[in-house]
């Protein structure tokens, strides 16, 4: 039960939808959707394939409790090889898209090969059709939802769709689904576009069964007990959404400020989850509207905010679509940082914007905000001029040339290109490669590994390039959870990050939300699972599946190229002490804590997985 145990192969380059079963062998093994679709993707697609050629191959799955009354239920992931990292890719979304698949009938998506011409995907439960997509190429996210729900005449179909930025080959484009949710990071959309897709659009509605009612109503019925009586899941995420973390973090000194420069951020408390709750001098309405939830999701972390429609980012603009106007999908933290702090910004409307911008047109915020930080900092050395930037006047603080630049890339145009393709690569043409923030070139989140020691490790490892998702342990090291660790210290990390990679695989897979993780531990989790599906799902195994999930990812990176070589951060976090708040004077400690972490997965002294260790998990 719960899983369908239906995949549906679309292979664009013949024209085909063809049904085919799940892998239940494997499905004994990974679980679902991050796990099993990286199974797929590791037996699939050899390691050393293009990612934007037609050999490679997108997989959209969900989890064996996306679509059931478990708290947070809607997840789905879209799993690939990476453009921008050239590793694995599994980028987790939420919405109500991954429900509509689950009711459609289907586990899993499969997009393989090239359309010799635009199309986006029609399923409607067991009907699949490619169709001419040439109307809405070249439109943006929000008007290629609004397209389909009118030709469909359908308002309860679900759409997962690229924007301009994934048709023109930006390296970090999302897929937008319920046109403010994202699959966001490490260039998903980018691999869309590049197989000629616009949108997979579909309605299910055959529900989805449980192995067993009663314990599964219980089960989840007590875990949403712990969600609600939790400090971040019941009040702190509800109440400011992840920008409650924005003056937390910046008060530990491990704000990333001016391209990593600096760690605190003079301007935090104006772009703040407490900011969006103030009134406007302009018209006395907050920033923002209300908080939004995904489905089956008790905490609705999401906000959902309107722009001073008197902002200079909004005036005399008779291009916008109309939301931009109205309500959408308002500031995330990570948002809020890097095309905030990072870029010296701290215009709470214009971060707004921008934050639109990129849900309109399907760009990642992250690696967006963080490559227009390091074209700053090159800016204000004199490494580049207004004759690169198009005569943008691009120096930290200057919120209308970050809206510019943002523009730009969103459009694929101009000096946007070149920042489209990543701070890596941007940051190596102009013979300044350290400035880039980045592991495996993918860009940094929100967190200063100098005053969070944690996180340096987990950046340095994470298999899809520096992530937070991957390893939180700024749970522990800030917020306590599930015991506090000292963020200074490095004694203890290497197993703390092991410990959070692997429950976060195991997460990730069952189809839920990795915010749960504040409140929930696998002990939760598992009898969710035991109650929804065929088989025993304890917490021993669950743990083990998510060991297993990471080890396949590293021996695919390591194939690709992507392995312990780089498990490494910029200079800057290793030779440049933190200037100010209580990380002043630290740098990261990779070199206490990595030899520890390869020991403790049971890696060789290189980072390459042993033939014991992939003897133990079956790999």
């Amino acid at each position: 039960m719960s899983w369908t145990k239906k995949v549906l192969r679309i292979n664009l380059t013949k024209g085909t939808c063809t049904p085919e079963p799940l892998n239940m062998e494997w499905v004994e093994q990974f679980l679902g959707q991050r796990g099993l679709a990286t199974k797929y993707l590791t037996e699939e697609v050899p390691p050393t394939t293009d990612p934007l050629s037609p050999e490679n191959t997108m997989y959209m799955i969900t989890g064996p409790l996306t679509g059931t009354m478990a708290s947070t239920a809607g997840r789905y992931s879209v799993v690939t090889k990476s453009p921008l990292t050239n590793a694995v890719a599994c980028s987790n979304s939420g919405g109500f898209f991954g429900n509509e698949m689950k009711c459609a009938g289907w586990d899993m998506v499969i997009l393989e090969g090239k359309s010799p011409t635009p199309v986006y995907i029609s399923i409607n439960d067991d009907k699949a059709e490619i169709l001419p997509a040439d109307e809405i190429w070249g439109k943006s996210v929000w008007e290629t939802d609004e397209w389909l729900h009118a030709k469909h005449q359908d308002p309860q179909l679900r759409i997962a769709a690229i924007g301009v930025s994934g048709e023109k080959g930006v390296l970090y484009s999302a897929i937008i689904n319920d046109l403010h949710r994202a699959a966001g990071r490490s260039g998903v959309g980018t691999v869309m576009g590049s197989k000629n897709v616009k949108a997979v659009a579909i309605r299910g509605s055959k529900g989805v069964n449980v192995e067993d009612p009663k314990a599964f109503f219980e089960a989840t019925t007590a875990a949403k007990k712990v969600l609600a009586e939790n400090a971040v899941t019941g009040e702190g995420l509800p109440a400011l959404g992840t920008q409650v973390l924005m003056n937390v973090i910046n008060e530990m000194g491990a704000q990333p400020t001016h391209n990593y420069k600096d760690s605190v951020f003079a301007g935090a408390s104006k772009i703040s989850g407490e900011a969006m709750l103030e009134p406007r001098d302009s018209d006395g309405k907050p920033n923002l509207t209300r908080n939004a939830g995904c489905f089956a999701c008790t905490i609705s972390c999401g906000r959902i905010s309107t722009i001073d429609p008197q902002h200079f980012s909004v005036q005399n603009k008779e291009d916008l679509h109309h939301s931009y106007h109205g309500n959408s999908g308002g500031l995330e933290y990570e948002a809020a940082w890097a095309l905030g702090s990072d870029t010296g910004i701290d215009d709470l409307d214009a971060l707004t914007y921008a934050q639109f911008v990129c849900n309109e047109q399907g760009l990642d915020p992250i690696s967006l905000g963080s490559t227009i930080a390091a074209a700053m900092e090159l800016f204000e050395e004199g490494v580049i001029t207004t004759k690169d930037t198009g005569g943008i006047e691009l120096n930290f603080g200057n919120a209308e040339a970050m809206i510019k630049c943002v523009e730009l890339v969103a459009k694929g145009e101009g000096f946007g290109q070149e920042l489209g393709q990543g701070s890596a690569r941007f940051c190596a043409k102009h013979g300044r490669p350290e400035l880039s923030m980045t592991v495996r070139s993918q860009e940094f989140p929100a967190y200063d590994p100098r005053g969070i020691q944690g996180m340096g490790l987990g950046y340095a490892t994470s298999n899809r390039g520096a992530c937070h998702l991957r390893g939180y342990t700024v749970a522990s090291e800030v917020l306590g959870i599930p015991v506090k660790t000292d963020p200074l210290e490095t004694e203890g990390k290497a197993g703390l990050q092991i410990a959070f990679q692997n429950a976060t695989a195991a997460f990730d897979s069952a189809g839920i939300c990795i915010f749960t993780s504040f409140a929930w531990s696998l002990e939760d989790v598992a009898p969710q699972l035991n109650a929804a599906c065929e088989g025993d799902w304890t917490v021993e195994r669950l743990g083990e599946i998510g060991e297993r999930i990471w080890n396949l990812e590293r021996l695919y990176n390591d194939a690709a190229g992507q392995g312990g070589a780089a498990d490494k951060l910029p200079p800057r976090m290793v030779t440049e002490p933190a200037t100010s708040g209580p990380a002043k004077g630290k740098v990261n400690g990779l070199d206490i804590m990595l030899p520890e972490y390869y020991a403790e997965r049971g890696w060789s002294a290189e980072g390459d997985v042993t033939a014991e260790t992939k003897a133990r998990l079956g790999l």
